[in-house]
């Protein structure tokens, strides 16, 4: 193969993906190109997938999912001083202007003029490169694998909410909904030295996937009572912080309830629709702090340091791995097997090497 293409999973329309040639990229003088290692299928590229749009964010024209990636620098700009070849890296997915008030107020993640991978209308990363300016290019110490790296973005999501939140070690947190993010939060909550994690799903794969990564008790919202199980196991002062990444309208609208006078919530899960009930006076009169989530901000290097040598392992959520020529089966076992997939991570070079 010639070094002016590569591969790359082009979605053509709505519920259709091809893996075909298309023009291999050229560093800018501020950017490096990537030889990606591995990527990761998130919800947001599945509903792209299925849905063709998330809220505002529309697909009208072929566009390349993908944004939880990490891999080896090959080539980089004049101007980039903080990388060299063969650096392996994290990728944060996003280039804010850095000129708005929100940028120059540090919340970048805020930016209406970001540009973010596989956000409509910009390409993701199921490719065999990418080039991305080089501040958003994270050196992976040697104790990190790519696939750790990779999932550095779905963790910090969860970093974002502790910090959100100001969470602390001494406080008990309930997690509701353990997908990828809930389970990813359990270990940025670790990462902050909490050590009392209850957390809940309707899935018993999930359930137990949230105990081997070290949550204290699950639940399951069908048949558990979560409000007394939580009162039962704090001995009646419940929880400080209630992370709700479900989406469930009826977990979202619970968080009231189970959370402690002068609580915290924080909300990461996107609901199908809007129009969620949340009893008004409750918050008012429990003085409950709530917080959205929305990405992240200046959490890679944090998470990094935080996370090299902690004992934890993120990737553990990894449950299958595909070649980028597979994608559409990959696809197809992130959608189908909610009780057997978690993480499903792509690796774009599998074909080349075999």
């Amino acid at each position: 193969m010639d070094n002016k293409t590569m591969n790359a999973a082009v979605m053509k329309e709505k519920g259709r993906i091809e893996v075909e040639r298309i023009d291999r990229p050229s560093p800018g003088p501020d950017e490096a190109l990537i030889k990606v290692a591995c990527i990761g299928i998130c919800g947001s590229d599945i509903h792209y997938y299925e849905h063709g749009r998330i809220g505002r964010y529309v697909v009208d024209g072929p566009l390349i999912l993908g944004h939880e990636v990490a891999g080896t620098v090959v080539e980089i700009g004049e101007r980039v001083a903080n990388l060299k070849v063969g650096d392996r890296v994290a990728i944060e997915p996003g280039i804010p202007c850095g000129r708005c008030e929100y940028c120059k107020g540090g919340r970048y993640n805020l930016c209406p003029d970001v540009f973010f991978l596989a956000t409509p209308p910009d390409d993701g990363a199921w490719a065999d490169y990418i080039a991305m300016r080089a501040d958003v290019l994270f050196p992976l110490p040697d104790s990190m694998s790519f696939e750790e790296g990779a999932l550095l973005e779905p963790l910090s999501v969860g970093y974002h909410a502790m910090n959100r939140a100001n969470v602390k070690p001494s406080d008990r947190l309930f997690i509701t909904g353990l997908g990828p993010i809930g389970l990813l939060a359990i270990q940025a909550a670790k990462l902050f030295g909490v050590r009392e994690i209850y957390a809940s799903d309707v899935v018993a794969f999930r359930r137990e996937y949230a105990l081997k990564l070290g949550a204290t008790a699950v639940f399951d919202p069908l048949s558990d009572s979560i409000a007394a199980e939580l009162a039962n196991r704090t001995g009646g002062e419940g929880v400080d912080v209630i992370v709700e990444s479900s989406g469930n309208h009826g977990s979202i609208a619970s968080t009231v309830s189970l959370a402690k006078r002068g609580g915290r919530i924080v909300f990461v899960g996107l609901p199908p629709e809007n129009g969620v009930s949340l009893n008004v006076d409750k918050i008012i009169d429990s003085e409950l702090n709530i917080y959205g989530v929305f990405r992240y901000a200046n959490t890679y290097k944090a998470a990094i340091q935080a996370y090299a040598g902690s004992g934890l392992d993120i990737a553990e959520v990894i449950t299958h791995s595909f070649g980028l020529k597979d994608i559409n089966e990959a696809l197809h076992a992130a959608r189908t097997q909610k009780d057997k997939a978690i993480k499903i991570m792509i690796y774009p070079g599998a074909e080349q090497e075999a």
